[in-house]
């Protein structure tokens, strides 16, 4: 099987477990968030590690918990736990001499971007707006690599990604704004100028997330975060729109929608 059959399969198979756990809601979704944000959260260590930065791995796996744990008792704030977090990172630069702050700020940097970002998909969890995430994010990727391999002329960053281009980004800024518009007919979202605001802007985003992503692998001198997706890398480099679009989806339909 060449590498395009390999993946196809392993793109239809990580798919349907997707729609599956987002359909089964619950802890099923949170515990898959959790075990995703920490394999994603290690292959950014893994990464910024090729840079010679030294993370401190450990304080960053137990803040990912406690922010999965935080989604479930009200008695664990967010604010605590990026207290606490930020108070040992920089603690352990005093205590053990081998760790500078740069060790300390990738690690706060990490949960941050990763399990932070990612767990406000628990907060949109039995809503219309959940998918919302997914439709943007998926339907950026998929047009933008369909419009820009049939018409991209033009590089959108080619120091980062040389195969984007210009054309391909206004494709998947075009293509996300249709797929959620008739997203929104069927379940009645409205207005759909506000859903379409939202599909506009959350496209952008996606693709950030993508070349800040990208951006990444370039500086530690890799090709993908990981080896976990046959064909597609590893978690990060499968979720890198997803952690970008989550927050976005959410505090517009907070402020807009809810």
């Amino acid at each position: 099987m060449g590498d395009l059959g390999v993946r196809l399969i392993s793109g239809i198979i990580g798919l349907a477990l997707l729609i599956v756990v987002l359909l089964l809601g619950g802890y099923y979704l949170g515990f898959s968030i959790l075990i995703l944000s920490i394999i994603a959260l290690r292959e950014f260590y893994n990464a910024v590690g090729k840079m010679g930065v030294n993370p401190l791995e450990m304080v960053g796996y137990a803040a990912t918990v406690l922010l999965f744990l935080a989604n479930y008792y009200v008695d664990i704030s967010y604010n605590l736990i990026i207290s606490i977090l930020l108070l040992i990172s920089l603690a352990v630069t005093v205590i053990i001499k081998e760790k500078n702050i740069k060790d300390s700020a990738i690690t706060l940097i990490g949960v941050l971007y990763i399990p932070f970002l990612l767990f406000h998909i628990l907060r949109l969890e039995g809503s219309v707006y959940l998918w919302l995430v997914f439709l943007i994010a998926f339907g950026t990727d998929t047009f933008a690599y369909l419009v820009g391999s049939k018409v991209g002329k033009r590089k959108l960053c080619p120091e980062i990604s040389p195969k984007k281009s210009v054309e391909g980004a206004i494709g998947g800024i075009v293509g996300s704004m249709v797929v959620t518009v008739v997203y929104s007919l069927f379940y009645e979202i409205s207005p759909l100028w506000s859903v379409a605001t939202l599909a506009f802007v959350g496209s952008i985003i996606s693709q950030l997330g993508d070349l800040t992503a990208s951006r990444i692998k370039r500086a530690a001198g890799i090709k993908d975060y990981g080896r976990i997706m046959p064909g597609h890398g590893g978690m990060l480099d499968r979720f890198d729109s997803i952690i970008f679009t989550t927050p976005v989806v959410y505090y517009y339909a907070y402020y807009f929608f809810m």
